[in-house]
Formats: structure tokens, sequence, C-alpha cells
């Protein structure tokens, strides 16, 4: 999407929300928030911090940032606004190693798909006078790294944003602020709240679609070739979200995993009524699951998450 495509949805700003923007991690979304920031001038100045030199090199040669740093620390170090983009098992180690950088008045935030065990490890290490507001931008591809980001990924896309109690409501109106910034559709919710709805709507999806990948490549009497020759467009929706980041969705299912388990054990039973229709001829059962489910579709495309197929179609 070009610059002014992007400015149709997104206006840039004649000044800053923040003077300077720090990201610790340089994947698909540390880098597209970059990219985004820049655009839409919502920081004064970027810095960048990963762990990995290779990564930190290849930021400096995109130039994502004003200036890529070798630690989280340094980074931090004077920044208004510091945003955790690491695998969420890695926030609280993040969060503590940065803690005696961050300014009074800055805001913390972070990425994670999962938020309520991210605020249990965070809030230990918060300084006083800095405040946390954890945010979880429901976008994303197949691909990670730094040459991953782009600046429209978080168009039109929610974003939500889930602040402990007593968070200070100017450290969330700048927050929000930041994201609608990038042209995302902010909500609000607890952190418990979220968790709930993502296991159903984000986790529990990864997971069988790890499941079935991983099913059709171990059946014997069906070899790899034919899977991805004879792939439908169904399959292949699941081989594109299991090639998620194996790391970032290891971590969210042992972080979330009271409430996946607690949708997966929904998701069986549902699944027993539809094997028993199947086994037993029962069509009005079937028709009748998938009109309700194909509405939940239509409904999903009435509010601009997905474009319909006829138009993918006409886009490939």
């Amino acid at each position: 999407m070009s610059p002014a495509q992007v400015e149709s949805f997104a206006p840039r700003r004649e000044q800053p929300v923040f003077a300077s923007v720090a990201i610790i991690g340089i994947g698909l979304i540390g880098s597209s928030i970059a990219h985004a920031a820049r655009q839409m001038n919502l920081a004064g100045r970027i810095v960048l911090a990963d762990r990995d030199p290779d990564v930190c090199a290849r930021a400096r040669e995109l130039g994502l940032g004003d200036s890529v740093v070798a630690t989280a620390r340094e980074a931090a170090a004077d920044a208004d606004l510091v945003i955790l983009c690491v695998p969420v098992g890695a926030c609280g180690a993040v969060a503590e190693e940065i803690a005696g950088a961050l300014k009074p008045g800055a805001i913390l935030s972070d990425v994670g798909s999962v938020k309520n065990s991210v605020v249990e490890a965070v809030q230990p290490h918060l300084p006083s006078g800095v405040a946390f507001v954890p945010a979880h931008p429901v976008a994303g591809t197949e691909n990670s790294g730094p040459d991953a980001g782009f600046a429209s990924l978080f168009l039109n896309r929610w974003c939500i944003l889930t602040p402990p109690e007593g968070t200070a409501a100017a450290a969330i109106a700048a927050t929000r602020q930041f994201w609608e910034g990038m042209g995302a559709l902010v909500e609000i919710m607890t952190p418990q709240h979220h968790d709930l709805v993502l296991a159903v709507t984000s986790h529990l999806p990864h997971l069988i679609a790890y499941n079935i990948v991983g099913t059709a490549e171990d059946l014997a009497a069906v070899t790899q070739s034919e899977v991805i020759k004879f792939s439908a467009g169904g399959f292949r929706d699941f081989t594109r979200i299991a090639a998620s980041d194996p790391t970032m969705w290891r971590d969210v299912f042992l972080h979330n995993k009271e409430a996946v388990l607690e949708m997966l054990g929904r998701f069986s039973e549902d699944l027993s009524v539809l094997t028993r229709a199947i086994r037993f001829g029962d069509g009005e059962t079937l028709h009748r699951h998938f009109t309700r489910t194909r509405a939940i579709r239509r409904g999903i495309v009435a509010l601009g998450q997905e474009k319909p197929e006829t138009e993918k179609l006409r886009k490939d």
C-alpha cells in the first residue's frame, strides 16, 4: 500500500504523539510499528533493540529507526513509550531488565496475544510513575523478522488495550491515540476478558490448524506431495495459520492455558454433535449448523475484518 493510500485511512500527524518511542523486538509487529510510526509521524524519534545481533544489523540496513541499539535497557532509556514486541513468556524478564531505565511519566506497553499473565509478570517490575498499558494488535501474517513489517499492517484491524485497574486515564488515551494513528480500531477490555475472547477467536483456531496440518503430514497413505498438490482453499488456509511463529504460539498456549482448555472442551463437545450427525445421517443437524456458521462468516465480512472470497479471487 502506498503512503497516499495509508494516509487516506490514517492521516499523517502534524505533531508526534510521543517524542521518543522504543521498540524492543524487531519482528513482524515491531518492524511494522516502526514503519507506521515513522510514516504517520507518531514518534519524534524511534529507537529499536533486539537480542539477535543479526536482526539488529538488518534493521539498520532497512533504516527502520533513528537508531538500533544492542540492549533493551539502552533502548528504553529516556523513551516516552516503550513497546515490548517479544514473546509473551519473555515480557517479565525484559520488564525487569529495563525497569531501572524507565523514566517517570513513561508508558510501557506490549503486543502480546495473552494479557493476564503478562500483566502479572510485568507489574511487579514497574517503577513508580510509569504506566503500563498492555496492547494486542489483532493483525499479522505468517511471516516474521524485520523484513516482514509494513506500515499498513494495522489498518482497519482491532487493537485491544487491557490497562490494569488504576492506570492513569492520560496514559490510556495516549496509547489509544498512537494505535489509532496507525489506522487501528481500538477496544478496551480487562485482561481476563481479552484472554477468554481470544482463546476462541484466535488461539483455538491456531491449535486446530497446527494439529490438522500435522495430521495430514503424518498420514502414511497420503504423500506430502499429494497433500500439497491437491490442497483446497480450506487446507491452504490451515497451512498459512500453521506457518506462524512457533515460539510465539508455544508461549501463547502455555500462558493462556485455562481459557484455551475451556474453549477446547467446548469445541470437543460441539464436534461430538457433528460426529454423531454424520454417523447417523442427520442431515438436518448438519444443515442447521452450517447455516448458522455461514451467517457468522458473513458478519465478519460485513465488519470489514475480511474480504469476500469473490473479491479475493479477483485480486489473485
